[in-house]
């Protein structure tokens, strides 16, 4: 079961009509969170980032999805109606009516939300590599999920390509900005990092949580540009997204000792408190 502009209806009966922005221009963004025990798992971040988002590109955010309230009521009837107790879920927003790339005057924006099965992944990452291929530039949009997806989409098929299991993305720079789909984090000498925004990196809701959490606890925390050569001199690193905390045991051809170092074990279990 599909929520479709606040109508819920099976998945084998939805179509889009046209003309449609979404497919046409990708006017929008997506946004996608975890449903686990009656309640969206960061959703303060999640709002933020929505609301964020909408402000950026002109693009309001719909009833059913502008307030705590009614986005977790929203979540809820999809997951409810799908038999799910936890569940990854996608939203996605577009511009309503027609036009070239200037929309008609006080076009509506549409939305869809669909939900599958949660598979967390906190699975340690063997071989990853620095993207050749594809580098990410800060832009008013970069933080959202959704207007450059096909940079993302480039980098999956490099890593595809590679053989390895993730990529570190950077930006014009050279400086390290991000995974795949997930944020990157590293320790060293007891502080924890994580790119910069200025990279290009996407404002990830799990980046933002774990800061706040690390912060909480008195840990340092920094926000930084920094080269490959650098990140390679880190004691851990890892990712991090919503389905999981994966550390890296392999970054071209250098073996860390990621998933063992005391900090990242500390974070886990910071966070988990928080979550529950």
């Amino acid at each position: 079961m599909l929520l479709y502009n606040d109508h819920l209806l099976p998945a084998a009966d939805f179509a889009l009509s046209l003309p449609n922005r979404g497919l046409q221009f990708n006017d929008g963004f997506f946004e996608t969170l975890v449903w686990a025990a009656d309640t969206v798992r960061y959703l303060p971040h999640h709002l933020y980032r929505m609301q964020a988002a909408a402000v950026a590109l002109h693009l309001p955010l719909p009833p059913a999805l502008a307030t705590t309230e009614s986005l977790v009521a929203s979540v809820r009837r999809v997951a409810t109606a799908n038999s799910l107790a936890e569940a990854r879920v996608r939203i996605q927003l577009w511009r309503g009516g027609g036009g070239l790339y200037t929309p008609l005057p006080a076009a509506p924006t549409e939305y869809l939300v669909s939900a599958l099965p949660f598979q967390p992944n906190d699975q340690p990452i063997d071989q990853a590599g620095f993207a050749r291929e594809t580098h990410t530039f800060h832009t008013p949009l970069s933080f959202c999920k959704g207007p450059h997806a096909l940079y993302y989409v480039r980098a999956g098929l490099e890593r595809q390509t590679r053989g390895l299991d993730e990529l570190l993305l950077l930006d014009a720079n050279g400086h390290v900005a991000e995974a795949v789909s997930a944020a990157v984090f590293w320790v060293r000498e007891g502080q924890l990092y994580t790119p910069a925004l200025a990279t290009g990196c996407v404002a990830g809701v799990r980046r933002a949580h774990l800061l706040a959490v690390a912060r909480q606890q008195g840990l340092p925390c920094q926000e930084e540009l920094v080269t490959p050569d650098q990140l390679l001199a880190a004691e851990a690193v890892f990712t991090a997204n919503v389905a999981g905390v994966r550390p890296i045991q392999r970054l071209e051809g250098s073996t860390l000792a990621s998933a063992a170092h005391p900090l990242l074990r500390a974070l886990r279990h910071w966070e988990t408190s928080a979550i529950s």
